[in-house]
């Protein structure tokens, strides 16, 4: 059953991210590889005028890129500390005399509590993703 639920919240923080990809950030890509080439075209400017030029073009992509990986982060992070308290209250359990079969169930239970309060977060997760990548976005016009 917890296997079941993080399994449903794997899949969309999967979800999640593979919809930021295709709506957001390969657009950014687009317009890095467009930019770099341009860089590429004056045959006046010098080799490092060139080189700033790309590093110019691929900066918003990489915070982008950061920008989504630390959300990701503090959200793996954040279900980490939960499932890491539901441990801890399963041994405090367990050590007070409680049964090895009621103690898998209560673990099993707040594993899943866990994996159900995260689930509701992606949305607004999701949504503060894309605002921020809607801004990043601007700025490789």
């Amino acid at each position: 059953m917890a296997e079941e639920a993080q399994n449903r919240l794997q899949n969309a923080v999967d979800g999640m991210v593979k919809n930021l990809e295709m709506e957001n950030i390969r657009k950014m890509q687009g317009k890095m590889f467009r930019c770099s080439a341009q860089c590429c075209d004056n045959e006046s400017t010098s080799m490092q005028n060139v080189h700033n030029c790309i590093e110019r073009c691929h900066m918003p992509l990489a915070q982008a890129q950061s920008l989504v990986t630390n959300e990701l982060d503090r959200f793996q992070t954040r279900l980490s500390r939960c499932t890491m308290d539901c441990n801890d209250r399963a041994r405090d359990s367990f050590d007070s005399g409680n049964k090895e079969a009621k103690v898998r169930a209560q673990l099993e239970t707040c594993v899943m509590k866990c994996a159900e309060e995260h689930m509701n977060l992606i949305p607004s997760m999701t949504k503060k993703l894309k605002d921020s990548l809607i801004e990043a976005d601007k700025k490789t016009s």
